[in-house]
């Protein structure tokens, strides 16, 4: 996928049906890391699940598309599509109310692993990469990969950079991480492809929480730095349950 500027309503295209295996169905609005065309999948995906056809399992939105689940059984992909369709011409654009989170980051050099790498390799110092990251306000396209795990553009360009050729080993939960022209903030240790440049005490995601998935797709997301005692304070209170992020409407 490209990452681009925002691409005018007038110049979108008709949505691509796409089969996955049996039981999916693939609504592709484009190929690009958009926001008018994830607008056109939140709107959608916002509209299927107010009024869920029958048959229909499960909608996942990503970047630039929804993955239908549905039981053939109950629901063939014609009237599927007939469906989305309407739905499509009905609802222009996404009307739901974005949250702004507001989520506390360390960048001490026991937390950012891979910061120094990263701003060497982009020509910057270590403090610019950090105003770059912390001045931008990012968007959430998809939640993914991991549970609760959300994927955000609006990253920089001075601080746009390719993933690694190689992966690099496991990085802690919370790990704030850049690469691909892209951020993530990984809710579990897992290897990466990415570098990471920062962590946050807060959990994107709790089994145990009412609202298990803290961040949604569509919301926005701004990082607050901090020093290692205020993370290590934060963490304590995250891990008895308490949110440490603030949150406000768009």
């Amino acid at each position: 996928m490209t990452l681009v500027a925002s691409v005018p309503a007038t110049a979108l295209s008709a949505p691509r049906f796409l089969d996955a295996g049996e039981a999916a169905l693939v609504v592709e609005f484009g190929d690009t890391v958009d926001p008018a065309i994830n607008d056109r999948v939140l709107a959608l995906d916002a509209a299927l699940c107010a009024d869920p056809p029958a048959g229909t399992r499960e909608f996942v939105p990503t970047y630039r598309s929804l993955m239908i689940h549905y039981d053939p059984l109950q629901i063939d992909r014609d009237a599927l599509v007939a469906i989305v369709r309407r739905a499509t011409g009905a609802v222009v654009e996404w009307q739901g109310t974005a949250t702004i989170w507001t989520l506390p980051c360390c960048y001490d050099p026991a937390l950012a692993e891979d910061l120094d790498e990263a701003a060497q390799i982009l020509k910057l110092s270590r403090d610019e990469a950090i105003a770059l990251h912390v001045k931008a306000t990012y968007r959430v396209y998809m939640c993914g990969f991991t549970p609760g795990q959300p994927y955000l553009g609006g990253v920089p360009e001075p601080l746009k950079i390719s993933r690694r050729p190689t992966p690099r080993p496991p990085h802690p939960a919370g790990a704030v991480l850049i690469g691909g022209g892209l951020c993530v903030v990984a809710p579990f240790v897992m290897p990466t492809g990415w570098y990471v440049i920062g962590q946050t005490p807060e959990r994107l995601y709790a089994a145990e929480r009412k609202d298990a998935f803290l961040i949604q797709a569509g919301d926005a997301l701004r990082f607050d730095p901090i020093d290692l005692a205020t993370f290590r304070n934060l963490e304590q209170r995250a891990a008895s349950g308490e949110i440490v992020a603030r949150k406000s409407a768009a």
